[in-house]
């Protein structure tokens, strides 16, 4: 024994299966006839026409020996000719075609049976059924009326819908009788009609009572210029949104080279303010380091005062924080003594022996002393402002 697949909703008890039921999709098929009507109805009635939006069609009406011709279009019914029924059987064709006036040659043309031939009845059914109404009302019609569901044709038409969840329903019932000696009496006519209506106490009630088989399948004369309108408007919706996304595409690229350009700058500001960075740095540097040291004018001011007449340099160099000093002296022994003693160095001392110079008989020496730091100069204090001596204070 098989065992049935379970269906998706089965397998998914978590899921809910989203469809609409046939009182929503009733709702929703009404709501969209609805918002097409009104929004064609903004539209001027040549353009409507022009488009196929405008409700228009032609009612042939049986008058004894003669047919009336009936235009209907939003502005209601009116009559157009009386036609005599034996004209028709000496005509080949279409005998309204020398008639009527080309836009309306074209239009629908449905029987309008009159009133007495029909029978309506109003019923009150439940909400749920709108989706099903000819299969329900065909169960209606042995109860409401004195005729067979085979001897008739019936149609409907909603009149209305109540808040408790029901509808207001008009049956429209008419023996197939009636119908067919309307049809035998329009001869060469009958083949064309798309319809059947009855006649209301206003005007056509808007039922369509025609046989399946019976019903002319009549190509909409505004199909080609539907078809060109809707290509068109596809053409043009492609062509929009290419715009849209050339535009975005644009707008992303400029946005994307502003960007760059914007890099280009931060990067360059990036790299004049770590210049001025270390341009600060090696100027605090340079100023660290001058600090550490005394002066070399003072230096050399000192060694002027310092060293005796008789003795002369060939080298004088600041070497770091030493000072090397290198030339020849008669008295380059004494020379240690006479340089202690100041504040600009420290520690000096004769580098090496002390070589005779014949020529000048004079020693050559080399010296060596440690450079002292300057001492910190104290920040001068802020000044505060003093107070006035009061007369009473100074005596």
């Amino acid at each position: 024994m098989s065992a049935t697949p379970a269906s998706p909703a089965e397998r998914a008890p978590g899921r809910r299966a989203w469809r609409l039921d046939g009182r929503t999709s009733v709702r929703v098929r009404t709501f969209v006839s609805w918002w097409g009507a009104a929004l064609s109805a903004w539209l001027p009635a040549r353009v409507r026409e022009l488009f196929g939006l405008a409700s228009r069609r032609l009612l042939l009406v049986g008058n004894g020996a003669d047919i009336a011709l009936q235009l209907q279009d939003a502005d209601g019914v009116r009559d157009l000719a009386n036609v005599p029924r034996a004209s028709f059987d000496d005509t080949a064709g279409d005998p309204l075609a020398t008639l009527l006036a080309p836009r309306t040659i074209d239009l629908p043309r449905w029987l309008l049976l009159p009133a007495r031939t029909g029978l309506r009845r109003q019923l009150t059914l439940p909400e749920a059924a709108g989706d099903r109404l000819h299969d329900v009302l065909g169960f209606e019609i042995d109860r409401q009326t004195p005729f067979a569901a085979a001897d008739v044709r019936y149609d409907h038409r909603v009149l209305g819908r109540r808040g408790d969840g029901q509808i207001d329903v008009e049956l429209v019932v008419v023996p197939r009788a009636a119908i067919d000696a309307q049809l035998a009496a329009l001869g060469p006519l009958a083949p064309m009609l798309a319809g059947i209506d009855l006649a209301g106490d206003t005007g056509p009630l808007g039922v369509n009572l025609i046989d399946d088989a019976r019903r002319r399948r009549r190509e909409d004369p505004q199909r080609p210029v539907q078809l060109l309108i809707l290509g068109i408007a596809v053409l043009l919706t492609v062509f929009g949104l290419w715009q849209m996304r050339e535009n975005r595409s644009a707008a992303a690229d400029a946005l994307e080279a502003r960007v760059a350009s914007e890099a280009t700058r931060a990067r360059a500001a990036s790299a004049q303010r770590q210049q001025l960075t270390d341009l600060r740095e090696g100027m605090a540097f340079l100023q660290a380091q001058r600090a550490a040291r005394p002066l070399t004018v003072a230096v050399l001011d000192e060694l002027a005062r310092r060293l005796p007449d008789s003795t002369s340099l060939e080298k004088a160099a600041i070497e770091g924080d030493r000072v090397l000093l290198i030339g020849l002296s008669t008295e380059a022994s004494a020379l240690v003594g006479q340089l202690s003693g100041s504040t600009l160095w420290r520690a000096p001392a004769l580098a090496g022996a002390l070589q005779n110079d014949p020529r000048t008989r004079a020693d050559r020496f080399t010296l060596t002393a440690e450079l002292v730091p300057p001492a910190a100069v104290p920040a001068p204090a802020p000044s505060t402002p003093q107070e006035p001596v009061r007369a009473d204070d100074a005596r």
